[in-house]
């Protein structure tokens, strides 16, 4: 049993045999760690499944200040040869759809038990028998009798622990020729089947799983399904937990144990689905600048945006885009530079913006517009063109780096280092990343408590007080400090929440650094 990918579908390969396959079937429920069926499954975020009781020893992490989440202090070592990294214990749950399905497997295969159909199962070993006993050795070679057939056979040795993960075996009838548990195996497994189908459906779709995700709070969903699910919320759509994921979704790995047991029990519904999903991704996409953009001004995710529409062209995109039902256009600011934006070469604006979603409108009798903005999220440029002269464009999502790689990235930077070169960056870039935080509120109080012209109560009321989470500092001072567009920009192309407060705390020294600093003149130019 395999699984085939073509073209990110799926082959339509036959779903396992409950006779010839019993071996593959009953290691779909068991742990690689002790062997036997997993128990209170944890699936970490490199994708593979363990135990709650074979989960590593924990530890704890050292030189991480952020982010500031439950659990996130303690780690513990990927027992996976193939991943090897640090988890942290933030990042682990119980994973709710693989319990269910494993509950399955128990419940059909080692709670009723039948005495019918006895088999003989026979280790399959990796050496001759005759190379260990010319050596002075045991007959290592184990076989048991056991009934039920060969699903139950095997799921009874595996409960017992008699079965390591890896081992293969051979099963034979102990019945009259012509009477075996062939019909019997492949009816049970037609059971299995149909009763674990229904606890893998996506619980944003309603369809298979397809490259099911599993969150952080042990739920699964498709990953396109979550994709658009935080594009405009960030709660788990079943227990609505606040999720972290939009920074660590694009490699977030996928649940390798349910997608092993979608390719072994439901191979061919699951060729049905990503058949279905990949004529609708063509059918959306025949046309894919489909993103409709103003070239205005910075804007920043969470952060208020509010535009007076004027322009034709811009009256026109707007008004479509409410009547479309997205009430959704892009925000970029214009290339005054003429620098080169990547691929796109020399365009009249910068590459990397943010989506807006319209949360108001006021509409006047001439055609112009106040609309009041939120930021959803960046995005960068991939193709654009003109569409009754306002742009549209074909956008790919930008999020930050995975909290792990950010985590080595603060451990890196404030970490003791032996390095022959000088360092020629300043102390405070080795500061955690909380303290780089703790700088940003300093400077900000010390600014209100002297009535700098930038914090006027119109600002605040317009972007609220400063946020506390390190994310969206950044983005709030850029928002409200008189800051050049240049810098503005720094934010939009920058993926990490570490190196961002760099940016804000070195305008913050520069600022402080002027001798002719005065609350009216704190502008980065």
């Amino acid at each position: 049993m395999e699984k085939v990918m073509v073209l990110g579908a799926y082959s339509e390969e036959p779903a396992c045999d409950g006779f010839h396959d019993a071996r593959a079937i009953v290691r779909l429920a068991q742990c690689s760690v002790c062997s036997f069926p997993l128990q209170q499954p944890r699936t970490l975020p490199c994708g593979n499944s363990i135990c709650l009781q074979c989960l590593p020893r924990f530890y704890l992490r050292q030189n991480i200040s952020y982010p500031p989440l439950p659990g996130r202090q303690q780690g513990f070592e990927c027992p996976f040869m193939e991943c090897g990294k640090e988890h942290s214990v933030a990042d682990i749950a119980l994973d709710v759809t693989l319990s269910k399905v494993t509950d399955i497997f128990e419940k059909d295969l080692g709670c009723h038990r039948s005495e019918a159909f006895p088999v003989e199962v026979k280790e399959i070993l990796d050496f001759e028998i005759s190379d260990v006993e010319s050596d002075g050795g045991e007959n290592v070679e184990r076989k048991w009798v056991v009934s039920g057939g060969r699903l139950m056979a095997i799921y009874t040795l595996v409960r017992k622990a008699e079965l390591p993960y890896d081992t293969d075996v051979t099963c034979t009838s102990l019945l009259p020729d012509g009477c075996d548990s062939a019909a019997f195996d492949r009816e049970l497994v037609q059971t299995l089947r149909t009763k674990i189908m229904s606890e893998m459906e996506c619980q944003v779709c309603y369809g298979l799983l397809l490259d099911p995700i599993t969150t952080y709070c042990g739920h699964t969903f498709c990953r396109k399904c979550l994709e658009r699910v935080l594009d405009h919320s960030q709660h788990c759509p079943a227990c609505r937990r606040q999720l972290h994921l939009p920074n660590i979704l694009p490699a977030q790995s996928s649940n390798k144990r349910l997608t092993d047991i979608l390719v072994g029990l439901c191979s061919e519904a699951l060729a049905h689905r990503a058949t279905a999903v990949m004529e609708e991704l063509s059918a959306s996409e025949d046309d894919d600048l489909n993103t409709p953009i103003f070239v205005c001004t910075a804007s920043y995710p969470g952060m208020p945006t509010p535009l007076h529409v004027f322009e034709p062209r811009y009256r026109l995109m707007i008004r479509r885009v409410c009547e479309n039902g997205t009430r959704r256009f892009g925000m970029l600011l214009p290339n005054r530079s003429g620098q080169p934006q990547g691929e796109l070469g020399v365009v009249p604006f910068m590459q990397y913006g943010t989506m807006l979603q319209i949360e108001g409108a006021n509409m006047y009798p001439d055609g112009r517009s106040d609309i009041w903005t939120v930021g959803i999220s960046r995005f960068r440029v991939k193709r654009w063109g003109i569409r009754d002269d306002y742009m549209v464009s074909d956008v790919e999502r930008v999020d930050d780096i995975p909290h792990i790689d950010e985590e080595a990235l603060e451990v890196s930077d404030t970490s003791l280092r032996i390095n022959l070169s000088p360092d020629l960056s300043p102390p405070w870039t080795r500061l955690p990343t909380q303290s780089l935080l703790q700088i940003g509120h300093n400077f900000v109080d010390q600014m209100q408590a002297i009535s700098a012209p930038w914090l006027h109560e119109n600002n605040i009321l317009a972007f609220g007080n400063r946020p506390d989470d390190a994310a969206m500092f950044p983005y709030w001072l850029a928002s409200v400090l008189p800051v050049a567009e240049d810098e503005k920009y720094r934010l939009l192309v920058c993926t990490s929440v570490r190196e961002r407060l760099k940016i804000v705390v070195g305008w913050i020294k520069k600022i402080e650094s002027h001798r002719w600093f005065s609350p009216s003149t704190c502008a980065i130019v």
